[in-house]
């Protein structure tokens, strides 16, 4: 029994497996079948979604195309409407051009005419000329014979006539010429010099000051005057010995004068007196002492006014020596106008005058302040100051353009470069402004003198005047001998022998005079 029911049991088992893969077999198919179908309906969906929107961009391809080939129509349009107007256009240019060159042909073809009608016309005066000149030709040989018979001068007598006459007209001429240029030449240069020195002169402020021959020194009291003579005058005789220089002891009141034309001798002098004044131990041994101590002071004094001359005009890289030589001129003049001033005044005046021609500013200054070096040392060396102070300048290394300046400030030489003209100008501008130098009555005299007798040398002169100081010379001529010409000549010929003989601050003007005058009385 119990085996029976386990193979029944074991044939449920097998029955119920059969049936359940049989079952699972066929809804697997069925399902296979399902998604088949559903894949085969997505398919279909896909495609025929593909074709409607491959259409939908068919049409819109198509309507692109008609859109850009309606545009691409249109603007061929505007472009063939610009090119028929630029075409048009050019046309009627062509036309104009084509009028405008058939009338200049025409007038081309009257102007042939015209100028064969005057070549007709020419020729035929041509021929009358020629006759005409023939026929004259024939006059003149026949006047010249009668002439000659006439006069009795020979062909070469009168050709020298004719060609001193003809000499004389070019003179006068060529004087005349000469006497515009300069004009001309004057009015322009004039202007444009005044602007420049003018602004060089206002921009200069310098002080300037006009030294005597005497100082003063005040004494305590009257007694002091015996004590500086001292027994049989030893003191005062030590005292000029070991200066230099004269000592007065007048009348005057408590005071002394020291007389001499060295500045830095009288400076000595002074200072050594007042500090043995003031000490009061005045004998020989100590006014040698004193004097020894004030000539070493005044050497560290004299480089000092040099170092703060140059710091003061701005030059730098001077040689010492040259520092020294600056200080000393301030204690030397020139026709009473103070060395080291001028210097100073003719540094400012290169240097504003240099700034208006755009040149170098620093070296204009430098040979400014350097040109009357020489004077330093001038009473100590043989030679004019200029070739003096240019050797110094060499010496002790200055630039080559400022030893030559130096030299030709005076044209010593003849000036090469514009910086030493400049420096020609600045030095007559300082020393020629009024009130900045003097001279003797005597001296002053002999130079008005010497200008009337150059002028009174020329022929033709009547009268002579020197005024302003000497500063202008004014020639009255005899009309009937000097006519304007000559006259523009004669005031040449005075300012050479003006230059050439005379020595003078400044310049000189010449001015000739010629007046006709015609005078009759009424009876």
């Amino acid at each position: 029994m119990g085996l029976q029911s386990t193979a029944s049991y074991m044939g449920f088992a097998v029955l119920g497996g059969g049936f359940f893969f049989v079952l699972g077999y066929v809804l697997r198919k069925y399902t296979a079948k399902m998604k088949v179908k559903i894949a085969e309906d997505k398919a279909k969906n896909i495609v025929n979604k593909s074709k409607v929107e491959a259409e939908r961009l068919k049409r819109e391809s198509a309507l692109e195309a008609k859109d850009m080939l309606l545009k691409m129509r249109t603007e061929f349009e505007e472009e063939t409407k610009e090119r028929r107007k630029e075409l048009q256009l050019m046309e009627k240019r062509i036309m104009q051009k084509e009028e405008n060159i058939d009338r200049k042909l025409e007038l081309i073809e009257q102007k042939e005419k015209d100028v064969e009608k005057r070549e007709t016309t020419v020729r035929k005066e041509a021929d009358n000329i020629s006759r005409k000149k023939e026929d004259l030709e024939r006059l003149v040989g026949e006047q010249k014979e009668k002439l000659q018979e006439i006069s009795g001068m020979s062909k070469e007598q009168a050709k020298r006539m004719l060609m001193e006459k003809m000499e004389q007209e070019a003179m006068a001429e060529a004087a005349l010429t000469v006497k515009r240029i300069q004009e001309e030449t004057k009015e322009k240069a004039d202007k444009e010099a005044r602007k420049i020195i003018g602004l060089a002169i206002q921009k200069s402020a310098v002080d300037h000051t006009v030294d005597a021959t005497v100082s003063v020194v005040n004494l305590p009291s009257e007694v002091m005057k015996g004590r500086i003579i001292g027994r049989e005058g030893r003191n005062v005789r030590a005292l000029e010995m070991a200066t230099g220089v004269d000592i007065i002891i007048d009348d005057t009141p408590e005071a002394v004068i020291i007389s001499g034309f060295d500045m830095l001798r009288r400076e000595i002098a002074r200072i050594a007196l007042e500090r043995l004044i003031e000490d009061g131990r005045i004998h020989p041994g100590r006014i040698e002492e004193v004097v020894g101590k004030v000539k070493k002071e005044m050497d560290a004094k004299i480089k000092e006014e040099g170092d703060n001359t140059l710091l003061d005009i701005g030059v730098h890289g001077v040689h010492g020596e040259i520092a020294k030589l600056l200080g000393r001129l301030k204690y030397r003049t020139s026709y009473g106008q103070n060395v080291l001033q001028h210097s100073k005044e003719t540094a400012y005046l290169m240097a504003a005058m240099a700034g208006e021609l755009r040149l170098d500013i620093p070296l204009a200054k430098r040979i400014g302040l350097l040109h009357d070096i020489g004077k330093a040392v001038s009473h100590e060396m043989e030679g004019t100051h200029a070739k003096i102070g240019a050797d110094l300048a060499r010496k002790y290394g200055e630039p080559e353009t400022v030893v030559h300046a130096i030299e030709a400030h005076h044209c010593d030489i003849e000036p090469k470069t514009l910086l030493a003209v400049l420096a020609q100008a600045a030095d007559a501008i300082s020393a020629g402004r009024p009130g900045a130098r003097r001279e003797t009555l005597e001296s002053y005299v002999k130079r008005l003198e010497g200008l009337e007798a150059i002028a009174n040398q020329c022929e033709g002169v009547d009268k002579t005047y020197a005024i302003q100081a000497g500063r202008e010379i004014r020639v009255i001529v005899q009309p009937e001998k000097i006519n304007d010409a000559a006259a523009t000549v004669m005031a040449q010929e005075i300012r050479k022998k003006i230059e050439a003989g005379l020595q003078y601050p400044g310049q000189i003007k010449v001015v000739v005079i010629r007046e006709t005058r015609a005078v009759e009385y009424a009876k």
